[in-house]
């Protein structure tokens, strides 16, 4: 991290991050070099006997896929010797803690915004209030309010969150008149418009706000380092945390808690290396520059239908873009602790979150050809929606794979192909080529695994319960995320086809609480795709048996996809692990104090029950109304550009 030496809002002065433009070269170099010379083994491969079109077919979809597993590779590495070496990724020196100045703090103010959507109302009221209460132990909270932006549709959920607003009120005394809660009756374009509505009617009132989802917690002091770095780098628009997930009990949820926790921050280091200035947001647990994304964030209604057209669903890639290309800074900061959230707790839910998240993404692909938004932006966006669509150009590629198998098994002892040939065509098999890419597929997809364990071994093992614990558990969690892979990868290719036919998608609240999925639910999402992968095996078993084997991790994912559904998401399972020392994170082994307030607070402070307090409505701060302006895509014509149309057009018309 970088230290902080607070200066004045005023200069265009910030963090130092040298060499920007030859990081890039760096991680497009390393990118290309790998990725080209596995696409050249492959090329060899399938030319062996000479190359049909489905063969080409195969090439391109391997390139595709193999391109994209590189680049996570390649951050993967440049993060695995940041970290080891304590390098902090922007201003490549030495890692050093924020230093927080109370006077400087004391001349800014930042409001804490959580919007909220139909959710679970005991839940988002712990989460903020103990958020809250960790900010106050700092002796900083003076210059800081929470707003809980209601956009809640359902009547009785209301009516919860605001009889659960009044209860909070009352329990902090007189620290509520920094409390504010809003609902807006129309809750049109959602969060955006959620988030729009606070910055047009009171963004103006204070210099950033920090965003918070509606399963956020993040502690005091977290919030506090992320406006003292604000406040020292003033050209930045926004600053995204690395959001740890916590709180689960299920294996499913515990298997993702673990591994975002070991393996996230090395990836992100090394994605902070390469995009120093130019990083992403992820909608929430980042903080922003209010009168920044006042002027560069409106967005606009997009032309044309689904899946590219309509209204912007996954905003915040966009927002980042739109302040990339007004001169701000967007910085990712891989090392700040204290930046929670919490993720489904099963196969079934984490799908239907991704479900939004695919179309979302894909729709990000009809801005590509835009000349307003920087080359970076336009990278984010299409490294974001190829993490989806390289799932179903993977199951086609294995088609086409299993097509190109059986065709040549059964033309195996055909030596002849034309009427009028001379001399017979040998079949080759290139297979120490085929061994070579294997080894090479094999390095790139697990290695990164294997250096996020080491580098935790050497400097935060114990904070996984040990050596012993923490190596188990990252074998358990390799294996598993390996028998669920092809089940996810059906699951994002039928979103993505989805997403290209313009079905539309329902944005509603995700679960939160861990659950046993009921095996007729397990079955009625999984079924289909059991039996084709029955009968894949089948015809495979039956043509090619090598290939078959080769198949088969593959297959049997599929054919027990309802099993691991079903027992994945078991809390017993869950919990049994977690008393084994299995899948520990930093968390719970630390105890950390504002996660244990809000254990107690689910625990010991029950909703109010109906009548206990009247449903009015809570006073709101006084408005000062601002105009939020729509961006626009396309840069305006140049007056030189008009001129020159004008002379033409007078010319020869």
């Amino acid at each position: 991290m970088f230290g902080i030496q607070m200066t004045s809002s005023k200069q265009r002065t910030g963090v130092s991050m040298p060499f920007k433009t030859a990081r890039v070269w760096l991680f497009a170099m390393a990118a290309i070099a790998i990725s080209s010379y596995g696409i050249a083994i492959m090329f060899e491969i399938l030319n062996s006997n000479g190359m049909t079109a489905l063969e080409y077919a195969l090439l391109v979809l391997f390139s595709i896929t193999f391109a994209w597993i590189v680049t996570a590779f390649c951050s993967g590495v440049i993060g695995f010797v940041l970290q080891l070496l304590r390098i902090d990724p922007l201003t490549l020196r030495r890692i050093k803690p924020i230093k927080l100045d109370s006077h400087a703090l004391a001349q800014q103010k930042t409001a804490v915004v959580m919007p909220i959507y139909n959710e679970d109302t005991h839940r988002v009221i712990a989460g903020f209030e103990v958020s809250l209460q960790s900010l106050k132990a700092t002796g900083e909270l003076a210059n800081f309010d929470f707003y809980l932006l209601s956009d809640t549709q359902d009547a009785d959920i209301a009516k919860n969150e605001l009889a659960a607003w009044h209860a909070l009120c009352e329990r902090v005394g007189d620290t509520a008149k920094q409390l504010f809660y809003r609902r807006r009756e129309d809750n049109s374009h959602r969060k955006v418009g959620n988030l729009t509505d606070f910055c047009q009617r009171w963004g103006s009132q204070y210099d950033h706000m920090i965003v918070l989802d509606a399963d956020s917690v993040m502690t005091g002091k977290c919030m506090l380092e992320l406006t003292a770095s604000m406040l020292n780098n003033p050209q930045v628009g926004l600053i995204q945390t690395i959001p740890i997930p916590v709180r689960q009990d299920t294996f499913f949820g515990r298997f993702l808690q673990f591994a975002s926790v070991l393996y996230s921050p090395m990836l992100a280091t090394g994605s902070a290396f390469w995009q120093t200035d130019k990083a992403n947001y992820w909608g929430h647990n980042a903080i922003i520059r209010v009168s920044a994304f006042i002027d560069c964030c409106g967005l606009p209604t997009l032309k044309g239908n689904a899946p590219f057209g309509g209204e912007i669903l996954s905003h915040d890639f966009v927002e980042a873009s739109l302040l990339h290309s007004a001169g701000w800074e967007v910085l990712l900061l891989a090392d700040i602790e204290g930046s929670y959230e919490e993720v489904p707790s099963n196969i079934l839910d984490y799908a239907v979150r991704d479900r939004r998240w695919v179309q979302g993404n894909i729709q990000h692909l009809g801005l590509l050809s835009s000349a307003k938004l920087k080359l970076m932006s336009k990278l984010h966006f299409l490294l974001g929606a190829t993490a989806y669509i390289s799932s179903l150009i993977w199951l086609v590629m294995l088609i086409l794979s299993t097509v190109d198998a059986v065709t040549r098994a059964l033309n195996s002892d055909v030596y002849f192909n034309r009427a009028y040939q001379l001399f017979p065509t040998w079949h080759i098999a290139k297979t120490d080529l085929i061994d070579s890419l294997l080894y090479l597929t094999i390095i790139v997809l697990l290695l990164p695994k294997l250096m996020g364990i080491i580098v935790t071994l050497i400097h935060r093992k114990q904070r996984f319960g040990g050596a012993l614990k923490l190596t188990l558990s990252a074998i358990i969690e390799t294996l598993f995320a390996i028998i669920i892979a092809p089940l996810m990868m059906v699951f994002h290719a039928y979103f993505v086809v989805c997403v290209f036919l313009g079905k539309k998608v329902t944005w509603n609240a995700q679960p939160r609480e861990g659950r046993m999925v009921p095996w007729q639910e397990a079955f009625s999402y999984t079924l289909f795709a059991t039996l084709v992968a029955i009968t894949w095996g089948s015809i495979t078993y039956y043509f090619t048996p090598v290939f078959f084997w080769w198949l088969s991790p593959i297959l049997l994912g599929l054919v027990l996809a309802a099993p691991i559904v079903r027992y994945s998401s078991s809390i017993k399972f869950g919990i049994t692990l977690r008393k084994l020392g299995i899948f520990l994170c930093p968390s719970e082994v630390d105890n950390d104090v504002t996660l244990a307030a809000l254990k107690r607070h689910l625990q010991e402070i029950a909703l109010p029950s109906e009548g206990q307090y009247p449903l009015t409505l809570p006073q709101l701060p006084n408005e000062h109304l601002v105009a939020m302006p729509i961006q626009s895509f396309h840069k305006p014509r140049s007056h030189k550009m008009s001129a020159l149309k004008a002379k033409l057009i007078k010319r020869f018309v």
